[in-house]
């Protein structure tokens, strides 16, 4: 069953505050009736800012915000009193969000650390009271500048999961099997395809106190990078991972095949994929001897690690795990 919990992707409409208008204004007490001008500033616009928060790790709070408005700053007032600035709008969002323009598409930034604060929408500046604008030449201004102007744009809002290590391959190669075995991760296994809906998080111990994180992401299948099966929805998450473990089964018809397929499907989807270190894991390897071992790796790519493995046996793991950190710290 798929986790309604895990949300990766929104679209907000965002308005950051107006700038308060400058005060026209004359000083005038018991003593004085006629005082030079005292028009105090516009308080600035509230920004609306995107703060990370280690703790979340979805978007699932912003799923129902389809608006979020952050509020005007005050007008100026006499006796040259600035108006209250707005009270900037915090939006806490997951490590990995990217922020970008619905219309253009164009990325804004991306978050990628505890307590980053980046400014989506700037508020407008307060507009400057009369008392700015007295001269020699003009010592009773009746004018005063407005305040600038909201900003309103719709953002989308995307998540790429964070993870050292990302597992790509078909439905059912056994991905959410060995995060389940080498990890306290508990995804749902079944025997039959996208069992796996939402990438899927575990922490691996290596050797003592070493640790790396790795993603289970939903199963790729041909023509994904066109959006065909689940598609552009998760390629994004692969995106953050140093590490691609290629995952494919011992009982495949064609295994070199099929990884030119996995390799095709990434690489149309973004070249930058192909420079990052991968590994190639042989899944079910239980079902094979050594000679078949031996055979199957003189017909694979010689630029990869190669590792068999049984997550059902347990053979194999603690290779894979050693070959995955020297990868890792290349």
């Amino acid at each position: 069953m798929e986790n309604s919990n895990f949300v990766d992707y929104v679209k907000i409409f965002f308005r950051s505050g107006a700038g308060g208008a400058g005060s026209v204004h004359f000083h005038k007490d018991k003593f004085t009736r006629k005082g030079g001008p005292d028009g105090g500033d516009g308080g600035r616009g509230a920004n609306i800012i995107l703060r990370g928060n280690a703790q979340l790790w979805t978007l699932l709070h912003l799923k129902y915000k389809k608006h979020i408005f952050a509020p005007d700053g005050a007008n100026g007032a006499g006796e040259l009193c600035t108006g209250l600035s707005g009270q900037d709008v915090i939006v806490e969002v997951p490590l990995g969000t990217v922020a970008r323009d619905f219309e253009t598409g164009q990325v804004d930034f991306e978050i990628t650390e505890d307590g980053e604060e980046r400014v989506l929408l700037y508020g407008g500046r307060g507009g400057k009271g009369n008392a700015h604008f007295k001269s020699p030449t003009r010592q009773t201004p009746r004018f005063a500048q407005p305040g600038e102007p909201r900003i309103e744009s719709t953002k989308i809002l995307e998540l790429k999961v964070l993870a050292d290590v990302g597992l790509v391959g078909f439905p059912n190669a056994g991905k959410s099997t060995l995060l389940s075995k080498i990890t306290a991760a508990k995804p749902v296994i079944a025997d039959y395809p996208f069992t796996t809906l939402t990438p899927q998080l575990g922490i691996v111990q290596h050797r003592g106190h070493q640790t790396f994180i790795m993603a289970d992401i939903p199963g790729i299948i041909e023509g994904a990078s066109e959006g065909k099966g689940l598609g552009l929805r998760f390629l994004r998450h692969i995106e953050r991972n140093s590490v691609l473990l290629f995952m494919i089964a011992a009982d495949d018809n064609d295994i070199k095949a099929t990884l030119k397929i996995l390799k095709n499907e990434l690489k149309k989807y973004n070249k930058e994929l192909m420079h990052k270190q991968h590994v190639l894991a042989i899944t079910k390897s239980d079902l094979l001897d050594d000679e078949l071992k031996k055979l199957i790796k003189k017909t694979l790519p010689k630029t990869m690690p190669v590792v068999f493995i049984s997550s059902y046996l347990g053979e194999g793991l603690q290779e894979l795990k050693d070959v995955l950190w020297q990868e890792l710290n290349k």
